[in-house]
């Protein structure tokens, strides 16, 4: 019999955890496929400063300081701090919780009542009396057994969701990074596209101006003139829109980095080239994606901490225990406060008998919140990787259409430059010319549109295969006065 019993004394202050235990899914589970259906490298690269591959760098100081000043982030870490404090406060209910209280107390007896005594010349005195002072101390103490697991299922599910908190700080780092080396893209073919516009006012200028000689020499009609002021007139109208969208980028560029919309505008006055990135990205194959996407492993520690909260709920279905303690001291001077000392002990157990099937439904809720999870981390993946082979397309595409127009725009040129010759010279009509001019500005776009296409193609590849943060360490909340979080080694 003492035998038995000491195996069930164990049992009964340990416990035990119900609900499933959380395992990682392998690659073959989650249905990822070995390669790309679009051919890639083998073998992945560093991407954690992928801006720097662009060689530009007012480009890298502008995602350098939004990494460290965009608002969004700091929503972010707000986030991350919270669940951190989530945590703690879920790991405190590990412990006991102790209590302490203090009291003092005085009465006198204002009116009436009291103690006579009788003086010795036969008179009678009242000397009061029926007042005092008490002091007491008292110290309380609970604790929550958990006998069943809920405690440490929801100590649990509250660190996975901490983690989960953290790669959704990384998720949003990556978009600002990506955000603004796109929108600084824009900006420069911007850039380009007003400069190429304002070349050919200056040629149309020239053309009005030859126009204009040959109508005085009656050489032409008047027609070729007017078809000049149009031209040019088409022209100047493309300027302001442009503009426009320049603005634009440069206020994105500003909010971006928590500034005002018009805090880059100096900054970003001088033109730039386009940026152009590294001919080669080396992808990988898609199952590294399940590691460096932080919006997959955001996806992966909620669904452990959905699996968790199944063993909170089945805990409920079975018995709670939880001691009480208290030590209490009562004198009427602080001197005799330990010559009587009490105190008590109590145990209470507690068990769920009929609550019209809502434990149960719980149960199966959390069971469904899982699957859930489970469904939104597949889609997850398959969302990632569709987004990988979706850039390496866009990427490629681009650099042909690049390659396209810098031939185009190489024989737009020479065409304009001879029609221009032969219109001087009398040898061809304005339409001919105005039709070479139109086509050279159109090849000057497009080959602008394409280097600019090929950069943003590029970025998205980046940010597809998870670049842009350290993938071997989790983001930690700040402390001491830090403002965004650490990336701590993983341990787990």
């Amino acid at each position: 019999m003492s035998r038995r019993y000491a195996l069930i004394v164990p049992l009964v202050l340990t416990g035990c955890t119900v609900g499933p235990d959380y395992k990682p899914r392998s690659a073959a589970e989650l249905g990822v496929p070995g390669s790309y259906s679009v051919p890639a490298a083998p073998t992945p690269q560093d991407l954690t400063r992928w801006w720097a591959s662009f060689d530009d760098p007012v480009l890298g100081q502008l995602v350098e300081q939004a990494a460290a000043a965009n608002l969004d982030l700091d929503q972010a870490t707000a986030r991350l701090r919270q669940a951190r404090e989530a945590l703690v406060q879920n790991r405190a209910d590990l412990l006991p919780s102790v209590n302490g209280s203090g009291g003092f107390s005085r009465s006198e007896t204002l009116r009436g009542g009291g103690q006579t005594i009788t003086l010795p010349d036969g008179t009678v005195q009242n000397v009061g009396g029926g007042g005092g002072s008490n002091f007491s101390l008292g110290l309380d103490a609970q604790y929550q057994l958990g006998l069943f697991g809920e405690v440490r299922r929801t100590v649990e599910a509250s660190r996975a969701q901490y983690e989960a908190s953290g790669y959704d700080y990384a998720t949003t780092l990556l978009t600002v990074e990506q955000e603004v080396a796109r929108n600084y893209v824009l900006a420069r073919l911007y850039q380009a596209q007003l400069a190429n516009a304002r070349a050919s006012l200056a040629l149309q200028d020239e053309n009005l101006e030859i126009a204009g000689f040959r109508v005085q020499a009656g050489l032409v009609s008047s027609v070729d003139q007017e078809q000049a002021r149009v031209q040019r007139a088409q022209t100047a109208a493309s300027v302001p829109n442009i503009e426009q969208q320049y603005a634009a980028a440069v206020a994105r560029l500003g909010v971006l980095t928590a500034q005002a919309p018009g805090a880059l505008r100096q900054a970003m006055a001088a033109p730039r080239p386009v940026p152009n990135g590294p001919a080669s990205v080396a992808a990988g194959i898609p199952a590294d994606v399940l590691r460096r996407r932080p919006d997959v492993r955001a996806a992966e520690r909620a669904l452990a901490a959905a699996t968790a909260q199944i063993g909170v709920a089945q805990a409920a279905l079975y018995p709670n225990l939880a001691l009480t303690g208290r030590i209490n001291t009562n004198a009427g001077a602080i001197g005799g406060l330990l010559d009587t000392v009490t105190g008590g002990l109590f145990a209470g157990l507690t068990q769920a008998i009929f609550n019209g099937g809502r434990l149960q439904s719980q149960v199966r809720s959390q069971r469904a919140a899982a699957d859930l999870a489970f469904a939104q981390y597949k889609g997850t993946i398959l969302t990632a990787l569709e987004d990988v082979e979706n850039a390496l397309v866009a990427l490629d595409a681009a650099r042909r259409r690049e390659r396209e127009f810098a031939t185009a725009l190489t024989a737009a040129d020479a065409a304009a430059l001879l029609a221009r010759s032969q219109y001087r010279s009398g040898l061809t009509d304005f339409t001919t010319l105005s039709q070479q001019e139109a086509a050279l500005l159109t090849a000057r776009n497009g080959a602008a549109q394409a280097r600019g296409d090929a950069a943003t193609a590029l970025i998205q590849l980046f940010g597809a295969l998870g670049g842009g943060w350290d993938v071997d360490a989790l983001p930690e909340a700040p402390e001491n006065g830090a403002t965004r979080p650490t990336f701590a080694k993983e341990t787990r």
